[in-house]
């Protein structure tokens, strides 16, 4: 389970990288992002080893690679101007 837990940690962080080179313009403070991919990896693979028990690495680590990037998808902000819809 320890080697899950670092695994996902390590793949969660590599997301954020990845993500901020490539988006650093829509995402926020370059910190908040290379913090929050490593903590959704890794609560992603709690949830995925939770869900399917011992013995899945290979699954446990795709479903904290998954939560990781819904996580970090969560923060890129739109791009040009936002057009938003008349009050009721």
């Amino acid at each position: 389970m320890i080697l899950e837990a670092l695994g996902s940690i390590a793949l969660g962080f590599a997301l954020a990288w990845a993500a901020g080179h490539r988006l650093g313009d829509r995402l926020p403070a370059r910190h908040l992002v290379l913090a929050a991919g490593p903590l959704g990896a890794l609560f992603g693979a709690y949830v995925t080893h939770s869900a399917l028990g011992p013995g899945h690495v290979v699954a446990t680590l795709a479903g904290a690679v998954a939560v990781g990037a819904v996580l970090l998808s969560l923060l890129i902000r739109p791009r040009g101007r936002v057009r938003r819809s008349a009050a009721a």
